[in-house]
């Protein structure tokens, strides 16, 4: 069976299901494939009232739904609030994305004659590539699980989801698995396009099987690797897109540390700490100009650190694996402690804010890799060469902070010019943790933040993972996709590119 824990107390609470056997998995695959075909029936309008059906029927169980979550995960009900609206924005907006239509890159090119000869009729666009697994993460048991923005994109794409529940909030995935069928129900859609599956093995052989088209992965470097791996190695591979995570920095430049150190120190020591630092996007290091404004920064964080206590991490093989980085860092050469919040109780699974202080020289290593809890590393720069230095050692990530001002100008350009080659997202003034759901955002970046760095998990953008293109050349208008007939029936509001030039469809 498989163990729904209390992280306050580290006991477990009920059994949730039990672990999938192969035939039950084999089952799960046919009945996907299946759903693969309805999906495709309904359309873009089918699919849009589909994920808006689902989202009202979370909002409906938004109280038990967040009670239980808090119970598996002690993230708290007012977090875990937030999140389930976000979980549901990110249903409602992909169901935007479909009305819209864009996504689809439907272009025609007419038959004619071409500087290069006489050309065929040719019309393209993105279809769906089949059922696909998605892999929920520990640390959002909404919006990157069971119902997060993996499973809003695929089911928008046309694709049926097969979910591996995560092992931190088992009871919360199957409640909102039973949220997701009562509203494809009531859509009137087949309950089979989202289904669940239990157990690290079972979740390994889903990426083996052949009716698996593509993963969604979010989670820790070696699980993902390992699946990574799983998948490109079948005799038929498949795209695999983990967000794994990565060291993310932080560069306070010197006009910046000058003039408004304090509330950077107070802005940087909430981020770090926010989610008791279980956040993927949380900034590992701070880069600060050597000197008195660098320092009073520092003292800043010591300060605020030392005020704070432990929270609760979401599994005992987090709260352990905190304890081992931790530990690591700690005794490295040329490593300080600034501060260190107050423990946790003999109970549960906790994990106390730790700040550090590094060597610039010893910044190799540990101290280049994620350590994922409340953890922040200091490191002084002398001079602007001297930080581009340091940030080469640091690496791809999922994002990059500049704190800057009109003093900066020149210096920070530098540094922009550096992140933007290594990271997803360059955050200016602000602090990374929290991802909007928006058509603007990228939550990616080069390996070892994700496998893919040409795709994002959050944002509109996330839906072209889960599509492939096709030409089709002289198919009769009948048997085209209705977005690339000549006069399509419910396609009003899409723009289309017809020989070469953008076009809306009009009424």
């Amino acid at each position: 069976m498989i163990a729904s824990i209390d992280p306050r107390t580290g006991r477990k609470v009920e059994e949730v299901g039990t672990t999938t056997s192969a035939s039950h998995l084999d089952d799960l695959c046919v009945r996907a494939t299946a759903a693969a075909q309805e999906l495709v029936a309904l359309g873009r309008r089918g699919r849009a009232g589909l994920l808006r059906s689902m989202a009202a029927a979370l909002q409906e169980r938004r109280t038990d739904l967040v009670a239980v979550a808090d119970r598996e995960t002690a993230l708290g009900e007012q977090r875990l609030g937030g999140e389930l609206t976000r979980t549901c924005y990110q249903l409602e907006l992909f169901a935007d994305v479909l009305d819209d239509g864009a996504y689809l890159e439907a272009t025609i090119d007419h038959a004619g004659d071409t500087p290069m000869g006489p050309r065929p009729d040719l019309r393209r666009m993105l279809v769906p590539l089949g059922p696909v697994a998605v892999f929920g993460a520990s640390n959002f048991p909404f919006a990157f699980s069971v119902p997060g923005g993996d499973t809003a994109s695929a089911l928008a794409a046309g694709c049926p989801v097969i979910a591996k529940v995560h092992g931190a909030h088992p009871a919360t995935s199957v409640l909102s698995h039973e949220a997701l069928v009562a509203g494809a129900v009531a859509a009137g859609v087949t309950p089979d396009v989202i289904n669940l599956v239990f157990g690290r093995e079972a979740g390994v052989e889903l990426v083996k099987r052949p009716a698996v088209h593509a993963v969604g992965f979010t989670g820790s470097l070696d699980v993902g690797r390992l699946l990574f791996d799983i998948a490109s190695s079948r005799p038929s591979p498949i795209p695999f897109y983990g967000e794994l995570g990565a060291l993310n920095t932080l560069t306070v430049c010197p006009g910046a540390a000058a003039e408004r150190g304090e509330d950077i120190a107070a802005g940087l020591t909430a981020s770090f700490t926010l989610g008791v630092g279980q956040f993927c996007t949380k900034p590992g290091v701070a880069l600060l100009p050597a000197g008195p404004a660098g320092e009073a920064i520092r003292r800043g964080l010591t300060e605020r650190v030392e005020a704070m206590a432990a929270g609760f991490m979401l599994s005992e093989r987090t709260a352990r694996s905190y304890r081992d980085g931790t530990e690591t860092l700690r005794g490295l050469p040329g490593v300080r402690v600034l501060a260190s919040g107050a423990g946790g109780g003999a109970d549960g699974w906790t994990g106390a804010p730790l700040l550090l202080q590094a060597d610039a020289d010893a910044v190799t290593g540990a101290l280049t890799e994620e350590c994922f809890g409340p953890v922040l590393v200091t490191v002084d720069y002398t001079s602007e060469e001297h930080l581009l230095e340091l940030l080469r050692g640091f690496g791809p990530a999922l994002t990059g902070t500049i704190h800057a001002d009109a003093a900066d100008a020149g210096f920070s350009a530098r540094v922009y010019d550096q992140l933007g080659a290594s990271v997803g997202r360059v955050v200016w003034n602000g602090f990374p943790t929290g991802v909007a759901v928006a058509w603007g955002m990228q939550h990616g970046g080069p390996y070892p933040a994700t496998t893919n760095a040409l795709h994002t998990s959050v944002g509109t953008t996330a839906i072209r993972r889960w599509v492939r293109p096709i030409s089709l050349q002289n198919v009769p208008q009948n048997l085209l996709p209705d977005e690339l007939r000549d006069t399509p029936a419910d396609a009003a509001g899409l723009v289309r590119r017809i020989d070469g030039v953008l076009t809306p469809v009009t009424e």
